[in-house]
C-alpha cells in the first residue's frame, strides 16, 4: 500500500468532522472520495496533508506514520495536494511556477510538464493571473508534479473547466496512474470520478458509508440517490 488511512478523527473547534475514516490506496491506482457537500471529503485529503492534523488515527505513508507532521515535511515525504484554489502565484509566470518547486531527479521537471500539457506550453511566459481557469489548473497539477510525489491528492480538479480540459486532465491521470502513481480524487462530477477511479468511498456525516467499484454504483441508483443525492 502507498498511502493508508486508519480511524482517523479529525475535528474543526468543537465540530467532529471526521469519524473514523479508514481508507487504503495503492502504487497506480486511483481512488475516488465522493459525498455531498459537508460530508468530510476535503477534510479527508488535508487530513492526510498535515493542514487539518487528526486528533487521533494514523496516516501512514508506506508504513510510517505522518498523521500530525507538519505539511512541508509531509510534501518532502512524497505526498502533494492540488488544493481546489489551485493556488499559483499569480505574479510569476507559468514556468516560474513549475521551476521553483522542481526536485532534481524527479520523474517530471516543467519541460515535461509543458510536454504533457501543450496548451500550457503555449503560455509559459505569461503570469499566472493571466491564465485560464484550465491553463491554471493544469499549472496546478504540474507544480504538484515537479515535486516528485508518489501520492497526488487532488480537490475538485474539473471544478469550472470546459468539456475538452477535463478530458485532457483524464489522460494524464491515466497517464500517472500507468507510471504507478497513487491519486486520491475529490471530485463532484460524479460520472467523470466514476469513469476514472479503480475504487471509490463515499463518506457521509464523517463516515464512510460505501466501498467499492464505481460500477457499482452505476448499477444501484438508489445507493447513489441516498448518499449523493443524484442518479449515477
Amino acid at each position: 500500500m502507498s498511502l493508508v488511512i486508519e480511524g482517523i478523527h479529525t475535528y474543526y473547534g468543537l465540530v467532529h468532522m471526521l469519524q473514523g475514516v479508514s481508507m487504503e490506496i495503492n502504487a497506480g491506482e486511483l481512488v475516488g472520495i465522493l459525498g455531498r457537500n459537508g460530508a468530510g471529503k476535503t477534510t479527508t485529503i488535508k487530513s492526510v496533508m498535515g493542514l487539518a492534523p487528526p486528533k487521533s488515527g494514523k496516516v501512514l505513508l508506506k508504513g510510517e506514520d505522518i498523521a500530525g507532521m507538519p505539511p512541508h515535511i509531509i510534501a518532502q515525504k512524497g505526498i502533494s495536494y492540488v488544493p481546489a484554489s489551485r493556488g499559483i502565484f499569480s505574479t510569476l509566470s507559468a514556468f516560474e511556477n513549475l521551476k521553483i518547486f522542481e526536485k532534481k531527479g524527479a520523474r517530471f521537471d516543467a519541460e515535461g510538464v509543458f510536454n504533457m500539457f501543450p496548451r500550457l506550453n503555449e503560455m509559459k511566459g505569461r503570469h499566472g493571473s493571466s491564465l485560464s481557469g484550465g491553463e491554471q489548473q493544469m499549472l496546478a497539477i504540474g507544480r504538484s508534479l515537479v515535486t516528485d510525489p508518489s501520492v497526488i491528492l487532488l480537490d475538485e480538479p474539473s471544478q469550472g473547466l470546459a468539456p475538452q480540459i477535463v478530458e485532457l486532465v483524464v489522460e494524464m491521470l491515466e497517464t500517472l496512474k500507468a507510471e504507478g502513481m497513487a491519486i486520491v480524487l475529490v471530485e463532484q462530477n460524479l460520472q467523470l470520478a466514476l469513469d476514472v477511479s479503480d475504487r471509490v468511498y463515499i463518506l457521509d456525516h464523517g463516515e464512510v458509508v460505501f466501498h467499492g467499484k464505481g460500477s457499482q454504483l452505476n448499477d444501484d441508483p438508489e445507493l447513489t440517490a441516498e448518499y449523493l443525492g443524484v442518479s449515477a
